[in-house]
């Protein structure tokens, strides 16, 4: 075996392992993923680490393979929180997100919803209203390829046993995706009525590839 060929049969292993991490153990970052799968197979060291594209390739060939009779129940009833949800925060022109958008949410996914008001307090005194306990945080993301990356409010509940997060963007905002940490292009979002028509058409598996 070349030394290129033992290079990409690593890279296939790490990104192989990191898929089951995911979704079994609910690593939800993909460097963090990929980290920890390098050191599981004895490589903790190695420069072959894969895309966090091709891992999420390889988490699809996972849910596919290991998940078949439970991944398209779950994901359906994400998806079904993500439309309640963006029913309840419609004010603030909600998208939805992630992994439950493009098809490989888990068990142990959130439902990501992105919402835009000019001011950012909104939405926790819209929480607190409506009797629903959350966390605060912050998330970094990256507006476009040439920008540092910046750090956008977060909201965070339960409900049930879904995990919902809120990213909370300007107005302008809605006009200009942050870049996906998968391949580092402009995040899909999807509106309220681009969900239900997805969930409508019963495409668990297609994700935001069966959009208009």
């Amino acid at each position: 075996m070349t030394i290129h060929q033992r290079d990409k049969r690593m890279r296939q292993y790490i990104a192989l392992e990191a898929a089951r991490l995911m979704a079994e153990h609910g690593v939800n970052d993909y460097y963090a993923a990929k980290r920890k799968a390098a050191q599981q197979l004895g490589a903790p060291d190695t420069r072959n680490m894969p895309s966090n594209q091709e891992i999420e390739e390889a988490l699809q060939d996972y849910q596919r393979l290991f998940k078949a009779a439970s991944q398209p129940q779950r994901l359906k009833q994400l998806r079904a929180a993500a439309q309640h949800f963006m029913g309840v925060f419609e004010a603030f022109q909600p998208r939805l997100v992630g992994s439950v958008l493009s098809g490989t949410a888990c068990e142990h996914s959130d439902v990501n919803l992105h919402l835009f008001t000019d001011s950012t307090e909104e939405v926790g005194f819209f929480l607190m209203q409506e009797g629903i306990p959350f966390q605060t945080g912050e998330r970094w993301l990256r507006p476009d390829s040439a920008a540092p990356p910046q750090a956008f409010p977060t909201y965070r509940f339960m409900a049930g046993d879904v995990a919902i997060d809120l990213t909370v963007f300007p107005l302008v905002g809605i006009r200009q995706p942050p870049r996906s940490p998968v391949d580092g292009r402009p995040m899909h979002r999807a509106p309220l009525a681009a969900v239900i028509k997805l969930s409508e058409e019963g495409a668990y598996e297609k994700g935001y590839l069966s959009l208009p």
